[in-house]
């Protein structure tokens, strides 16, 4: 039992950090203590994963402190969140790419890093490229690859690019962010099949309405492949999102995130490898893919409000999928903007998925021919091009 995670020091730490004692509510704390239960446990933390977990502890309680205190000072945030355009879809799907793209457009609204990082006070508009919050957030970024080696070839990070929504539901602790991060095993499944997520959400949007206080948004383009576990709640925060539902080989998913997360998780414990990920991914993504498929049938999100993009096409024709999509949801797509994702993409080509690179199926230790024949209703409801595994 490690005294500097219990998670009443960690809260009075950042009550006397931010001299505040407004949280909100409480419906950050049950998640709150089954992290830290977790953190105490099966995360098998060394030494530099316990300084991570608390950074990370005190990160999402001062915030939520924080934003509280200057949204109860300055009530008039509470605005509208409209129509939000919101990418879904299983990890390792394309989201990332897709969403770096879409936010090339300056017509739409991104939370980025830096401001999803520090939120307080709110970004302004004449300083919001300037901010030197980035600088302070970028530094933090360039510490991932010197901590694991080569991680940024998984999942580029940086202050300016756009961040993720689990990040901000992460101050609710109720959020994936954590169970990525961290071996988390009981947090896990309790924020996949018990929590409400209903608080989380209604903590996103106040953080959305922060963010945008001082510097408008248009219209809020947003990313988390986790929002497919909880697409309900989702539609009860946002009825009128537009929701990008990016599709993948389930196989390809769970090698590549399973590769990912064991990546990650080695800055905080040394008890992870490949297949130990893969047992929990094999699970949790048929789960998801089982609710996606649920939703699609039960039109949670009414069809012309859901646009459906494939991965192996998105791959072979970035720009060519993506004007389909403008043309779907109703959006000129314009030389300028055009212009703007071709620019993106050549600096950051990627590498088309990474498969036969980063990872492959075989070090997953899992049987192909069970999950091809668990995941089977979702690659046929969905039409998904299988890809070869090796």
């Amino acid at each position: 039992m490690n005294e500097r995670l219990e998670l009443e020091r960690n809260v009075a730490d950042a009550i006397a950090a931010t001299g505040l004692d407004d949280f909100g509510g409480d419906s950050w704390r049950e998640g709150a203590e089954r992290v830290v239960a977790d953190l105490q446990g099966p995360a098998q933390l060394h030494d530099i994963g316990v300084e991570v977990a608390i950074q990370d502890l005190q990160a999402y309680l001062t915030t939520r402190l924080l934003v509280t205190d200057h949204r109860k000072r300055h009530p008039e945030v509470d605005r509208p969140i409209a129509r939000p355009l919101v990418v879904v879809g299983q990890p390792r799907t394309g989201t990332t790419i897709l969403f770096d793209l879409l936010a090339q457009d300056p017509g739409f609204r991104v939370p980025r890093s830096w401001e999803v990082d520090k939120p307080c006070p709110p970004p302004e508009a004449a300083t919001y490229t300037t901010d030197p919050r980035i600088a302070e957030v970028q530094a933090q970024f360039d510490l991932v690859d010197t901590m694991i080696p080569g991680f940024s070839a998984f999942h580029e990070v940086g202050a300016e690019l756009a961040q993720e929504c689990v990040r901000i539901t992460g101050c609710d602790f109720k959020s994936m962010i954590h169970s990525i991060q961290f071996v988390l095993p009981d947090y896990n499944r309790w924020l996949l099949h018990d929590a409400d997520l209903t608080s989380a959400y209604a903590w996103h949007k106040v953080f959305l309405q922060h963010l945008q206080s001082r510097v408008p948004a248009e219209q809020w383009l947003l990313k988390s492949p986790a929002h497919l576990w909880h697409l309900p709640t989702l539609r009860d925060a946002y009825p009128d999102a537009v929701v990008i539902h990016t599709h993948r080989d389930p196989l390809k998913v769970i090698s590549s995130i399973s590769a990912l997360t064991n990546s990650l998780r080695q800055m905080t414990t040394e008890q992870t490898t490949v297949p130990l990920a893969a047992q929990q991914y094999s699970v949790d993504i048929a789960d998801g893919l089982d609710r996606a498929v649920e939703a699609h049938r039960t039109e949670v999100f009414p069809k012309e409000q859901v646009v459906d993009l494939h991965f192996t096409q998105f791959v072979a024709d970035p720009i060519g999928q993506i004007r389909r999509l403008y043309s779907e949801i109703g959006r000129d797509f314009t030389p300028e903007v055009e212009q703007r994702m071709r620019d993106f993409l050549a600096a950051h080509p990627g590498d088309g998925g990474g498969g036969g690179r980063r990872y492959s199926f075989a070090d997953t230790g899992l049987d192909e021919g069970e999950l091809r024949d668990r995941t089977r209703t979702y690659v046929e409801e969905f039409d998904v091009e299988l890809e070869p595994v090796r």
